[in-house]
């Protein structure tokens, strides 16, 4: 059995190519990680549905992170084994500053975008899903307001995300929804905030997932590429940067790699697994 025993790895500038797909060689070093018996799991911000997509690709049949770190489900069981939704309070301190600012928010549900425009984010998961089949696909549920979410909606929303290229606006967000206490913020990418309950990270969620399979720190490698990944980076007994890695994730990393044009996962797996 190979020193680590599981890796978990985030998708967008890690596992996906530019093109939003696994290559050859990530899928081939990780399928053959999984022969050796080392867990495979992805770990995202994105929605759990697309994380779903991309799980299945690989063939992944361990348990998969989602919304960073809000959600963690074992699909083949069909059971949730850990979820910690966005509270009330923070969508509607969200909704009022994002109007404040002009900017639009979404919110994630398990399967859901909501959103009161199809705009940067839910217009790409539109896009998306034309290529998909039905079952696969990520629902876009356009709203009037978001006052027309029914209460059974919002207690299922696990991550507000905001994308916008004015910075200094998203700080602003940020800074001020901080303030409520109960959540937490990170990025995935320049452009964009994203706000979970406070407990929830994708360091907490590896942390809990490897608790459940019995793993320790020590046998884990986490790669990632950007602030939401910093909290597993952190936590693991090995955490990787990509060589495209924002500089305050590879300050963190106790080795980086490749790049995500270049197979850096595959790159990982090769070198500390096979």
């Amino acid at each position: 059995m190979p020193k680590y025993k599981m890796i978990v790895t985030d998708m967008d500038y890690t596992l996906l190519n530019k093109d939003k797909i696994v290559s050859e060689r990530n899928k081939n070093a990780l399928r053959a990680a999984m022969d050796k018996g080392v867990h495979v799991v992805v770990a995202t911000g994105r929605i759990y549905t697309s994380a779903l997509y991309y799980a299945k690709l690989l063939g992944v049949s361990t348990p998969i992170i989602a919304s960073n770190g809000a959600i963690i489900r074992d699909e083949d069981a069909d059971k949730t084994l850990y979820q910690c939704l966005l509270p009330e309070m923070a969508i509607g301190e969200m909704i009022r500053l994002t109007r404040e600012k002009g900017l639009f928010c979404h919110f994630f549900s398990k399967d859901t975008i909501f959103t009161e425009r199809l705009i940067n984010i839910s217009t790409r998961y539109t896009e998306w899903n034309k290529y998909l089949a039905e079952e696969d696909q990520v629902k876009i549920r356009v709203l009037e307001n978001f006052e027309d979410m029914t209460e059974q909606e919002k207690s299922e929303i696990f991550k507000a995300v905001v994308v916008d290229d004015d910075e200094s606006k998203l700080q602003y967000v940020r800074e001020q929804i901080l303030k409520t206490g109960i959540v937490s913020a990170s990025k995935s990418l320049a452009d964009n905030i994203e706000i979970m309950s406070k407990e929830v990270s994708k360091g907490n969620a590896v942390s809990r997932l490897a608790e459940l399979l019995c793993i320790d720190k020590s046998e884990i490698i986490t790669i990632g590429d950007n602030e939401n990944d910093i909290s597993m980076i952190e936590y693991a007994g090995l955490g990787v940067a990509m060589g495209n890695a924002e500089q305050c994730l590879k300050d963190k990393a106790d080795y980086v790699t490749a790049d995500y044009m270049a197979d850096g996962v595959a790159q990982v797996v090769e070198k500390f697994i096979l």
